[in-house]
C-alpha cells in the first residue's frame, strides 16, 4: 500500500546567480536570510521548497558568493554576544575595556571589497539579513 509521506528536506540547498553560478550551502545557513527561509518553507508552496534550488536572478555570482559567505559568517558567530560589562559600559556611554575575556572578543571582520559595498547593501535588504 503506497503511503503519502514526504522525505525530509535535504541538508543542502543550491543558490543560483543570474550569470549561472551555483552555490551549494547548508540549509541552516541559507535560512539565516529571511527571503530564502520563506522560499524554502514547505508551507509556502514555492517550487524552491520542493526542489531545494533558488534562482536569484537579481544578483551576479560575485555578489551571491559574498552573500553566501556572510550567511556562514552569521551562522558561525550568531551565538557570540557581548558580556554584561560591555553592555553596562555601552549603556553608560563608555567604551568597554575589551580585556574581560568576554564572548564578543575574537569575532573577525568580514572582508568586503569596496567595489561591492553598494550591491551588497542592496542584497542585504533583498535577502532580509
Amino acid at each position: 500500500m503506497p503511503t503519502n509521506t514526504k522525505s525530509p528536506p535535504s541538508e543542502y540547498v543550491t543558490l543560483i546567480s543570474n550569470d549561472g553560478f551555483e552555490y551549494v550551502i547548508l540549509r541552516e545557513a541559507a535560512c539565516v536570510a529571511g527571503t530564502i527561509k520563506k522560499m524554502l518553507d514547505p508551507k509556502s508552496n514555492f517550487i524552491e521548497a520542493s526542489t531545494g534550488r533558488c534562482v536569484i536572478s537579481q544578483y551576479p555570482g560575485i555578489v551571491l558568493e559574498k552573500v553566501c559567505e556572510y550567511l556562514y559568517y552569521n551562522l558561525k558567530y550568531r551565538d557570540i554576544g557581548t558580556t554584561d560589562a560591555d553592555a553596562n559600559a555601552n549603556a553608560e556611554g563608555k567604551a568597554s575595556s575589551g580585556g574581560g575575556g568576554g564572548k564578543g572578543e575574537g569575532i573577525p571582520d568580514m572582508d568586503i571589497p569596496p567595489l561591492l559595498c553598494m550591491e551588497l547593501l542592496m542584497a542585504a535588504d533583498f535577502f532580509d539579513v
